[in-house]
């Protein structure tokens, strides 16, 4: 993973020779995002001694992303990023978890000077639910997936930026043909420099 989301890095920072000598603010700038994200699957479910209960999805909770963006006219943009995404559930006598690690390529189009609209490609790798101690219920791994990404961004200034995305996604289990559906929607906030 970490070979593919150097090479994306270098493929879209190679793009920029000339921006150095230009506007490299305006042209390439690197990114860092974090995100709620709500949907997929029910995968689990902890149960702790107080009584609550907390599920565990394929499509839910946090997700935090670092990458570049890069410009390539004024209407059209390209990002690259990599990132972690997870549903977890902890107590002091065990947790469960479900996390992946997404590599992104987006293409933009500037519909307005703050808003854009975009979508393109997600690649998971190392999907996994582990669990321990009191909610152990086993560790189960999946098959790598490539899904589909649609989104749009406004920019509330030139460093922050606001984006509302849907994810279509499929986790096929490693070692059966089950398959759990991690589609999701989500609300991200990036900040650009």
């Amino acid at each position: 993973m970490k070979k593919i989301a150097f090479i994306l890095a270098l493929a879209i920072a190679s793009l920029s020779q000339n921006a150095a000598a230009q506007d490299m603010g305006k042209q390439l700038r690197f990114t860092l995002g974090a995100g709620l994200t709500f949907g997929g699957d029910k995968l689990a479910t902890a149960s702790y001694v107080n009584g609550g209960d907390i599920d565990i999805r394929a499509g839910s909770m946090v997700a935090l992303t670092a990458g570049v963006d890069y410009r390539i006219t004024p209407e059209v943009s390209l990002q690259a990023l990599v990132g972690y995404h997870v549903d977890n559930a902890s107590a002091t006598n065990g947790d469960v978890r479900f996390q992946r690690f997404p590599i992104e390529l987006l293409a933009y189009y500037n519909v307005a000077p703050q808003w854009r609209i975009g979508g393109g490609v997600r690649y998971v790798s190392s999907p996994k639910l582990s669990s321990s101690g009191a909610a152990y219920i086993g560790n189960y791994t999946f098959d790598d997936t490539v899904s589909g990404v649609l989104e749009t961004e406004y920019a509330m200034s030139n460093v922050i930026g606001i984006k509302v995305r849907y994810v279509q996604e499929q986790f096929k289990h490693k070692y059966s043909n089950n398959k759990v559906s991690g589609s999701h929607a989500g609300v991200f906030a990036n900040f650009y420099f």
